[in-house]
């Protein structure tokens, strides 16, 4: 009995021991795991919420050394709460390229963040931005969303009267966040359309799945609340051309001209969303070469938004990037010159439900040329107060904003929809300043 009490004793002490040697590995392991912080700094007088902030792999890796490809970071604030960050593989190689992220600053806010590198990554986050583009299945249904997707040159538009569903769910890529969505028609129009949204659920993965709950027609979640006719709708472009008679010329980008049309899929959410369309060889007027052109649109949380970055290459001689606003029920547009911005907007009964609406473009001082407007007559783009941009080697950006009084009290009335674009404006002209210690 003596010797079965002695080896019980000895083995429970044995598994004592290796207990604890083995808890002295783990807080060895999780104490010596190197920390670093970044320092957000709010430059302006201004609260900033859902303020992106962006951390790119080179500049991590500058603090850190290389990180493998299974290596993430977390990011923690003074409490020890974890932020919430989306790690996106911009150029496709099978690693991250930027850490996004949303937070609130203060105004004139300093705040620290704790950087650590880890394997493990938060698998649940409320989404608050998505893009999708879905193909329509032999039995009517829409698949999932696309990688990427190429359309014959010269698509038509849907024709209704022979379909009750388009080849593509909701005629082209869709994009949201919890405020706001917009579409773009992937067919020889190539314009873009404004959802209103009255709820912050990511919708576009439905709307449109059923032609008898139709998005014209207000619903729980919203609808589509702007007609576009001829004009540039919510944002779409163009080029402005300096032809041989010494007149202008405004040429939309798409129609029969574009040989290839292609929609690419970046990023998409919980944090922002990204895609890129792609045209090559637009013939823009005869006689000239070809153009390419890449533009892309990026969302996220909080916002009422979306940004472009465009690109063009082998620009013809002279020629300027335009973007607009339809103008198809405003009765004026205001011109607004704030430190560092310049800025365009409407506001109108303009809504398909007969309401309110805000539209808006903003543009940084040295991405802007002119403002102006398009003939309601004889031109192939109409309807349109514009914004004019040069164009260099690198990306021209715009943001585009649709208030919907629906969608925000903010937006009821017109003094407040052009306060919010001048806090708008401040913030974009002053980014928040990171730096990694």
């Amino acid at each position: 009995m003596m010797n079965r009490r002695v080896l019980f004793v000895n083995v429970s002490l044995v598994l004592l021991v290796f207990s604890l040697l083995l808890q002295a590995c783990f807080t060895a392991k999780k104490t010596t795991a190197k920390k670093y912080s970044i320092t957000i700094t709010n430059p302006s007088s201004i609260e900033r919420a859902d303020e992106l902030i962006v951390l790119t792999r080179d500049v991590v890796e500058q603090k850190t050394g290389k990180l493998k490809e299974d290596v993430f970071i977390n990011l923690t604030d003074k409490n020890n709460q974890q932020v919430i960050l989306q790690f996106d593989d911009l150029d496709k190689n099978g690693q991250w390229d930027e850490a996004a992220f949303l937070y609130r600053l203060k105004p004139d806010e300093t705040v620290q963040l704790n950087v650590t590198p880890t394997t493990a990554r938060l698998n649940k986050a409320v989404v608050r931005a998505h893009v999708r583009m879905s193909k329509k299945n032999d039995d009517n249904s829409f698949g999932l969303s696309l990688d990427s997707v190429t359309i014959p040159k010269g698509t038509p538009p849907t024709d209704f009267t022979k379909q009750k569903l388009p080849p593509y769910l909701t005629e082209g890529p869709a994009w949201e966040n919890d405020k706001v969505a917009f579409r773009l028609y992937m067919d020889t129009r190539n314009t873009k359309d404004i959802y209103g949204k009255t709820t912050q659920k990511m919708m576009m993965d439905s709307v449109g799945v059923n032609p008898a709950n139709s998005y014209h027609k207000l619903a729980d979640w919203g609808m589509d609340i702007l007609a576009v006719g001829k004009s540039l709708g919510a944002g779409s472009i163009a080029l402005k051309l300096n032809i041989d008679n010494g007149k202008d010329t405004l040429v939309r980008l798409g129609g029969m001209n574009v040989e290839e049309t292609t929609y690419e899929k970046i990023a998409d959410g919980p944090v922002r969303a990204i895609f890129r369309m792609h045209y090559k060889n637009w013939t823009v007027l005869s006689g000239l070469p070809p153009v390419n052109i890449i533009e892309e649109i990026s969302i996220w949380g909080g916002k009422y938004f979306y940004q472009g970055k465009v690109t063009v290459s082998n620009t013809p001689p002279g020629a300027q990037l335009v973007t607009g606003i339809v103008n198809l029920k405003s009765k004026k547009s205001t011109e607004l010159n704030i430190d560092g911005c310049k800025a365009i907007y409407t506001y109108d009964v303009q809504s398909e439900n007969n309401d309110k609406l805000g539209m808006g473009i903003l543009v940084r001082s040295n991405h802007f040329a002119a403002f102006g407007k398009t003939p309601n007559t004889a031109s192939e783009v109409l309807n349109t107060y514009t914004v004019t941009m040069p164009l260099t080697t690198q990306p021209t950006e715009f943001r585009f904003y649709a208030g919907w009084e629906l969608s925000d009290l903010l937006f009821i009335k017109e003094e407040s929809f052009k306060m919010y674009l001048e806090y708008e404006a401040m913030k974009y002209a002053k980014p928040v300043i990171v730096s990694f210690q």
